[in-house]
């Protein structure tokens, strides 16, 4: 069985049918890895060198090395670099193996083979991480439970989740997702459950299963070997593939039900001023639990918990009293600005080991160099020795590199010896409040987590800078994925430029760039000087673009390191004058007109240009550009066609004048994806970043990013004939409700949505825009829709997307995403 330390890595090696390479197989292995952005131990870690469409993990290894990292798992063939000569003990090892992600996962098997305490696994189309976290939360103080943490339930998650089992715990809980055949054979062995769960099966991921049965039949190969299955009996897809699987034969089935017989029947359930009240009967239990709760999803991952729970031993009055304490999962992690500078991470929710490491993951991403600080509360109710658990979370704050800790707790106050850096203790939230000034924490990222008990959500409320209830919200997981989408276009030799210019597309020019940075994009492109700068002085260090005309202040480029576009004969005598008094200057890139006639050198101008060229040796030259037209219309390809021939030939004048071949780059998203020959050394992607791809083909494929919410601030009641705002218009011969939004032209609603011809979206019910727009807010028609003060309102989401918006005021996404004003709070979040 695993120890505190680890496995011998020769061991590992052996396991995994592997071939060492090196003197040090004696060596402890505690720790998995495979991404290279992270913080990790150097000690006692293998790094998995992963290999994809858009990544490998290979390319990373110098990188580790010098950061002191010794054994890596690599695929056969790759070159295997030795350690620094100035290195004295630190033999690097290589385990090489023919696939890296099927080594991991015989890892995984291999370990999870040596624990035999109960293991639950879950899966279903919807509800898994819910569900899993609710266990949790009603476990906690009875088992020592490990589990997946977030939502890691992928082929590289569950293994990476598994690989946590120690002999300490009591209980796992661990979750499976699947997207196409053949993909439960490979996490099955790895969870190996004694238990199971199925949650539902829903639309999730059926692109690549005949029907919703292939689909239930394929999560059920998790519950093989299962003794008992806990699911809704109501579920006639589930039901039907428990059937088919045979699993019934092999499992006691505890099923659930409100429409049949079952195990645990659920005859009676009502909406309380608190939640939801239900009443649950079997030849154990006859008893009724509320949960703070109302929303249907709520109450089946809730009678779910229950049914195990019973299964499992636990008595009706231990159920009921925990029931009600169940706390909402934030599925993702909110970012805000904060007072003086801070970037707040609201993570306060809950508190344990495993969610703090992806919550500092977190931190170590946005913090961009900045100075790193942690509110945190102590972890409560976790089944391990207080000493063992906050040495582990000193070390993870240790590996972080946090600089000050803000504790909150008598558990965390009676081990503050234990932490680095500067630490301030409270007993409780209150008085971290009453005595901690933000200004201390100026110009920091501010991770927030906390158990639910300590309430750590007023810290974020009291800190972050704008309480302007209208919020836009900034979806950062969907911008990673639709980056990695035209990453997997365009191939690896392409690079990748991100453009974050007009505030990131009314995103957030600075979050979106610290993403962009950790994903190791390539370029960012602005507009402005002025943009780049904020950029530089918040620690964004990647190569920046300025690619709109300005009187160019050469020294402020060169103190900031931003590269300037060249478009024209005066552009370039500047240039190159600044360029033979400082050797410094940053690379500048030469704009090519080639059809757009906007701005650049046109082949007219080609010798101009290159006379220029000649005479300013000084000049380094990054990349030569042009602009598309029409790239998104099919009925201009044949020009698009020629503008690229047009920019190949002058780009190969100005190559030869050159003496190297700078980068060269003309396709935007839209180029990207329907002119594969234009993907040339560069692409730069702005909209498609945004999830509205060149058709409606490609915009399945991608994630809205933008949602825009404002809360009712206020209900009317209208009596016929009664107008609404300004100009006594909106005026009806019915009684009406009327809500009022905090979201007016001053917010990016146009005017031209009022009187009928906007409208928004409320518990997914339409409600017109009614009146005219104020300047601060607007009026929607909610009669016949049930809601109340603090609900929101979406103008647009993931549901009812951006282009409808647009389409509705005659223009394009990118002129309503720039339109709503920084006044407008931005909430990021990320899974």
């Amino acid at each position: 069985m695993m120890e505190a330390q680890g496995h011998p890595l020769l061991t590992l090696a052996q396991v995994v049918g592997g071939t060492l390479h090196g003197r040090a197989g004696d060596r402890r292995i505690a720790h998995l890895a495979i991404d290279s952005r992270k913080p990790m131990p150097a000690e006692g870690t293998l790094y998995i060198c992963l290999r994809g469409d858009r990544h490998d993990g290979h390319r990373y290894i110098p990188e580790l090395i010098e950061r002191g990292v010794r054994d890596f798992l690599v695929m056969t063939g790759h070159p295997l670099p030795e350690a620094p000569t100035q290195w004295s003990g630190a033999e690097v090892n290589y385990v090489v193996v023919p696939d890296t992600l099927d080594a991991l996962q015989r890892l995984a098997a291999w370990h999870r083979a040596h624990f035999r305490f109960p293991v639950v696994g879950i899966t279903g189309s919807n509800g898994k991480t819910v569900v899993k976290e609710w266990l949790f939360q009603l476990m906690g103080g009875t088992e020592h439970v490990v589990r997946s943490p977030g939502s890691w339930n992928s082929q590289v998650g569950v293994p990476l989740s598994v690989w946590e089992m120690r002999p300490s715990h009591t209980l796992g809980i661990f979750e499976a997702g699947i997207s196409k055949p053949g993909e439960m054979d490979r996490l099955r062995p790895m969870i190996k459950p004694t238990i199971g769960l199925f949650t539902n099966i829903g639309p999730a991921h059926g692109e690549n299963f005949h029907t919703e049965l292939d689909k239930a039949l394929e999560k059920a190969k998790l519950f093989t070997d299962v003794g008992t299955l806990v699911y809704c009996a109501d579920h006639r897809t589930v039901r039907e593939a428990i059937r088919r699987s045979g699993i019934g034969q092999r499992a006691a089935l505890r099923g659930w039900s409100r429409e049949r017989e079952g195990w645990l029947h659920v005859p009676y359930e009502r909406r309380t001023t608190q939640g939801t009240q239900v009443t649950v009967i079997n030849d154990l239990a006859d008893f009724t639990f509320e949960i703070p709760f109302t929303d249907p999803a709520s109450v089946e991952n809730a009678l779910h918990c229950v049914t195990l729970l019973l299964h499992l031993g636990h008595t009706p009055e231990w159920i009921r009293a925990r029931m009600p304490l169940l706390a909402p999962v934030a599925m993702r992690m909110e970012v805000v600005d904060g007072m003086h500078g801070i970037t707040l991470i609201n993570d306060s929710y809950s508190n344990d080991a495993a969610s703090l490491a992806i919550a500092l993951e977190r931190l170590e991403a946005i913090s961009a160099g900045r100075p790193k600080a942690v509110v945190l509360s102590d972890i409560l109710e976790s089944g391990d020795d207080p000493d063992i658990l906050y040495e582990h979370v000193a070390a993870l704050l240790r590996r972080t590199g946090v600089a000050q800790l803000l504790a909150v707790g008598p558990q965390l106050t009676a081990q503050e010896h234990r932490f680095a850096g500067k630490v301030r203790c409270h007993p409780d939230t209150e008085a971290l409040l009453s005595v901690t000034d933000p200004a201390s924490l100026a110009g920091h990222a501010v991770l927030v987590k906390g158990a639910r008990a300590f309430t750590m959500e007023r810290v974020v409320e009291r800190w972050q800078r704008q309480l302007h209830g209208t919020v836009l919200e900034v979806d950062l997981e969907a911008l990673r994925h639709n980056l990695n989408h035209y990453r997997a276009m365009v191939g690896p030799k392409v690079r990748i430029m991100a453009m974050v210019k007009a505030f990131g597309y009314g995103g957030g020019a600075l979050e979106l760039a610290r993403l962009f940075a950790h994903e190791r994009v390539h370029y960012l492109g602005v507009a402005y000087a002025d943009e780049g700068i904020e950029l530089r002085q918040h620690g964004i260090d990647l190569p920046i673009m300025v690619m709109n005309p300005e009187p160019l202040p050469f020294e402020v480029m060169r103190r900031y390191q931003l590269e300037p576009e060249i478009y024209d004969l005066r552009t370039l005598r500047d240039a190159a004058a600044h360029a033979r008094i400082d050797p410094g200057m940053p690379l500048v890139h030469l704009k090519l007109d080639t059809g757009m006639h906007r701005l650049g050198f046109t082949e007219v101008e080609l010798g101009d240009l290159l006379d220029g060229l000649r005479a300013a040796p000084a000049l380094r030259v990054g990349s030569i550009l042009s602009h598309l037209v029409a790239a998104d219309d099919p009925t201009h390809d044949t020009f698009t066609f020629g503008q690229l021939a047009a920019f190949q030939r002058m780009a190969d004048a100005v190559e030869k004048v050159l003496g190297y071949r700078p980068l060269r780059h003309i396709a935007n998203s839209a180029g990207a994806t329907r002119s594969p020959a234009a993907r040339l050394d560069m692409v730069r992607l702005g909209i498609g970043l945004h999830g509205i791809g060149a058709d409606p083909a490609e915009s399945a494929n991608l994630l809205p990013v933008a949602s825009l919410r404002s809360p009712i601030a206020q209900l009317k009641f209208l009596r016929p004939g009664d107008t609404v705002g300004y100009g006594r218009h909106g005026g009806s011969p019915a009684e009406r409700v009327i809500a009022t939004l905090p979201i007016g032209y001053a917010d990016g609603i146009s005017r031209h949505l009022g009187n009928g011809h906007g409208r928004v979206w409320i518990h997914g019910k339409a409600a017109p825009i009614v009146g005219n727009v104020c300047m601060d807010m607007c009026m929607v028609d909610v009669t016949g829709i049930r809601c109340t003060v603090g609900d929101m309102a979406s103008v647009f989401d993931e549901e009812h997307p951006i282009t409808e918006l647009a389409e509705a005021l005659g223009t394009i996404p990118y002129e309503v995403l720039t339109s709503i004003p920084p006044r407008v709070k931005r909430v990021y979040i990320r899974g």
